[in-house]
C-alpha cells in the first residue's frame, strides 16, 4: 500500500481536505484521513489525471515540418478503415510535455479534411509504443462544414460544396443501409449473396449504433445538417468543436437529443471564415443549455499541455475550481466511455493523478509529481 498526503484533493466529484490518497499497485484503494502503508510525499493539491478528448498528438509531431504531419490521409473523401493509431509516433515530444502538465490520456483522431477520416484511438500519453498506448476506441471521425470542401486538390472524389459533401456521405450510408436490409430479408444460402466489404462493415456498425460518429463541425447550420442525417439514419454522434455557435438554441437542441459536445479549442486563432463568430462568451450558451460537454485542445491547434489553462474561460463564465477540474477529468472521461477507469479518484479506478505544489489555477504553480496507473511518470525533484 502506498500513501500520498495532500492539503486538498479534487476527487473529480468533490473536494477533500487534509487527506491521504491510498493506492495499491495500479489502482486506488481509498481516500482516507489516516495514513496507511508507505508515505510517498506530501503536497498542496492532488487532482485526477487530465483527459484530452480530441487531439492529433503523435500524428502532428513537435519538431517535424508540417509536410511530415499524418493527421489527414489524402487518398479519398470517405476512409472508414484508416486508424489514427497507425500514424501515432510515441516519441513525439509533445506527449512528454503533456504528461508533465498532468494530461496523461488523449483521444487521438484523424484530421478533418475527409468526410469520413477514420478510427479514433484513446491512448496513454506515457506508453512506449502505440500498441501499449491503446486503451479503447471512441468513435469514427467525420467532418462537416468548410474543411472537406477545401481538399479539392487531394486525390479521389472530392466535394466542392457543403451540399456535395453531405450528399456523398448520405449516398454511402444509404448504400450500406440497403445491403443491411437485403441481408436481413434474405433467406438461407441467399444471405451469402450479400457481400459486405471491410469498409461496409465499419459503416454498418455506425448505422447499427455500435459506434459513434465524431463529427467535426463549427457552424450552427452545419450542425443542423448533421442533425438531419441523424434523423435520417439514426446514427449516434458527438459534436466536436462548435466554436462558431453564438446562439443558445442549437445547444438546447443537442441537450434535448442527448448529443454530447466536445468543445473547443478555446484559445486558438479564428483562422477561417466559419469561425468568424468564435468568442469565449459563447461558453455561456453552452453552460446555460445544460448539454453534456467536455473540453478539447485539438493539439496542435492549442497545445495538449495547455488543457487546464483553457478552463479559465469557463471559470470566467461561472464554473468553480472544482467544476473546472471535473471538466477535464470526469466529464471528458465520461464522454469517451472510460469513466470506469479514469476521471475520478475512487476505489478501483486507475491510480493516475497529479501532485501540485500549490493551487493549479495559479500560473506560478506546476505539477511536482505525476503518476500513471501507480507508476511515477514525472518528478520535479
Amino acid at each position: 500500500m502506498n500513501s500520498i498526503f495532500a492539503k486538498k484533493i479534487y476527487t473529480g466529484k468533490k473536494v477533500v481536505s487534509n487527506a491521504h490518497l491510498l493506492f495499491n499497485g495500479q489502482v486506488i484503494s481509498a481516500i482516507s484521513k489516516t495514513k496507511k502503508g508507505r508515505n510517498l510525499g506530501e503536497f498542496a493539491v492532488l487532482t485526477p489525471a487530465f483527459v484530452d478528448p480530441h487531439s492529433h498528438i503523435g500524428m502532428e509531431r513537435a519538431g517535424e515540418p508540417s509536410t511530415e504531419g499524418e493527421a489527414n490521409e489524402h487518398q479519398d473523401s470517405i476512409l472508414a478503415l484508416t486508424d489514427a493509431l497507425d500514424s501515432i509516433q510515441m516519441d513525439d515530444k509533445a506527449l512528454r510535455d503533456a504528461v508533465e502538465m498532468g494530461v496523461l490520456y488523449s483521444c487521438v483522431l484523424p484530421g478533418s479534411g475527409n468526410i469520413i477520416g477514420g478510427h479514433s484511438a484513446v491512448i496513454r500519453n506515457y506508453a512506449g509504443s502505440g500498441t501499449d498506448a491503446l486503451i479503447t476506441r471512441a468513435g469514427l471521425k467525420g467532418a462537416f462544414g468548410f474543411n472537406p470542401m477545401k481538399t479539392v486538390a487531394w486525390k479521389g472524389h472530392r466535394p466542392t460544396t457543403r451540399m456535395g459533401a453531405v450528399a456523398m456521405l448520405r449516398s454511402r450510408l444509404d448504400e450500406v443501409r440497403q445491403k443491411v436490409q437485403k441481408y436481413r430479408t434474405a433467406r438461407g444460402a441467399k444471405k451469402q449473396d450479400v457481400h459486405f466489404s471491410a469498409e461496409d462493415k465499419v459503416l454498418r456498425d455506425l448505422l447499427g449504433r455500435k459506434m459513434r460518429l465524431r463529427a467535426h463541425v463549427h457552424k450552427i447550420d452545419d450542425i443542423a445538417a448533421l442533425l438531419r442525417l441523424v434523423d435520417e439514419f439514426k446514427i449516434k454522434v458527438t459534436v466536436d468543436h462548435a466554436g462558431d455557435v453564438h446562439q443558445p438554441e442549437i445547444f438546447r437542441e443537442l441537450k434535448k437529443r442527448k448529443i454530447p459536445v466536445i468543445y473547443g479549442p478555446i484559445d486558438s486563432f479564428a483562422y477561417k471564415v466559419e469561425l468568424k463568430h468564435e468568442d469565449w462568451r459563447n461558453v455561456r450558451y453552452l453552460l446555460e443549455s445544460g448539454v453534456e460537454f467536455g473540453l478539447m485542445t485539438d493539439h496542435p491547434v492549442t497545445l495538449a499541455r495547455q488543457l487546464l489553462l483553457q478552463t479559465r474561460w469557463f471559470m470566467r463564465a461561472g464554473l468553480s475550481r472544482r467544476q473546472a477540474i471535473e471538466l477535464i477529468s470526469r466529464r471528458n472521461a465520461q464522454i469517451l466511455g472510460i469513466a470506469d477507469r479514469l476521471g475520478t479518484l475512487q476505489k478501483g479506478k486507475w491510480a493516475s493523478f497529479v501532485c501540485w505544489n500549490g493551487d493549479p489555477f495559479d500560473l506560478t504553480c506546476y505539477p511536482v509529481a505525476v503518476y500513471g496507473e501507480g507508476e511515477l511518470l514525472y518528478s520535479e525533484s
